[in-house]
């Protein structure tokens, strides 16, 4: 399973889902979807929801649907990676006819058009960042900081790659490594930097100042200019050019308070803060 967003918007509500890049197809969690058509005031009422739903349908011999339901990692409210049911978009319409819901009908017309954006963006990748670009731009963010939030998408992906091409894959050290980074640069790690913020499950990127995800953008641009120059082989060399990535950006930093008297690292975040989206 190769990773794209990680999350859909119906209506109000974010739809945990993963792109099989050999089906062609999305792997929706089954979880989210249950809680949006039963209005569940929680992810754990869902949970609830959907075992009871299952064990009805096997007593219903109605168990070869749940073959077809798979178990992938993603993001939990909790904000750590857990194994959750998920199933493709045939098998979740087979599993909202089970459902008495009458938001039935408009999530199978999402559920279609999630399927067509996809398509459009693998042919032209160009529509994926428009429609990046409008959604940042509905939630009231200026121009000039959604242009430098999607350059951070293009710089994060690059040193994905090359992370990957080191011999990194679990998605555990990938955040062994950001953490490094970041907490070289900034002096805080993912969890402390979000705490500071005032953050729980959100994006921190979502929540940085314009100097932020540039400096981040720094440390992870000069993280992968290092590793394709040396090229390290797993975690422990790749750690140490994360952390050499960091320390461009926090020589930039330094410099950047010392003459303008003002910290980088701020509290300011994006729900109760006008600034951060000007």
């Amino acid at each position: 399973m190769k990773e794209n967003k990680k999350f859909a918007m119906f209506n109000d509500s974010e739809i945990r889902k993963e792109w099989n890049e050999d089906e062609q197809d999305w792997y929706v969690s089954i979880v989210d979807v249950v809680g949006v058509l039963t209005d569940q005031a929680t992810q754990r009422n869902a949970s609830t929801y959907w075992a009871v739903l299952k064990k009805r349908l096997i007593e219903e011999s109605d168990s070869q649907l749940l073959t077809f339901c798979k178990q992938l990692k993603m993001v939990a409210t909790d904000g750590k990676m857990r194994m959750t049911d998920v199933a493709n978009t045939k098998e979740i319409l087979r599993i909202i006819q089970s459902i008495p819901s009458p938001k039935a009908e408009p999530f199978k017309m999402w559920l279609a058009q999630l399927g067509k954006e996809r398509i459009d963006e693998v042919a032209d990748p160009e529509i994926a960042i428009d429609r990046a670009f409008q959604t940042y731009l509905r939630k009231g963010y200026s121009e000039k900081w959604i242009n430098q939030r999607i350059k951070t998408m293009e710089v994060r992906k690059e040193l994905t790659d090359e992370w990957q091409r080191s011999g990194v894959e679990d998605t555990k050290n990938f955040a062994l490594l950001t953490d490094v980074m970041l907490k070289e640069w900034s002096g805080k790690t993912t969890r402390e930097y979000k705490k500071y913020k005032g953050l729980q499950k959100e994006n921190l990127r979502d929540h940085m100042t314009n100097m932020e995800l540039v400096l981040n953008m720094l440390a992870e641009v000069s993280a992968t200019e290092f590793s394709k120059e040396i090229n390290p082989v797993g975690v422990s060399e790749t750690e140490t050019i994360a952390k050499q990535g960091g320390s461009v950006a926090k020589d930039a930093r330094e410099s950047y308070e010392k003459r303008l008297g003002k910290k980088v690292v701020t509290p300011l975040n994006a729900k109760n803060i006008k600034s951060l989206k000007e």
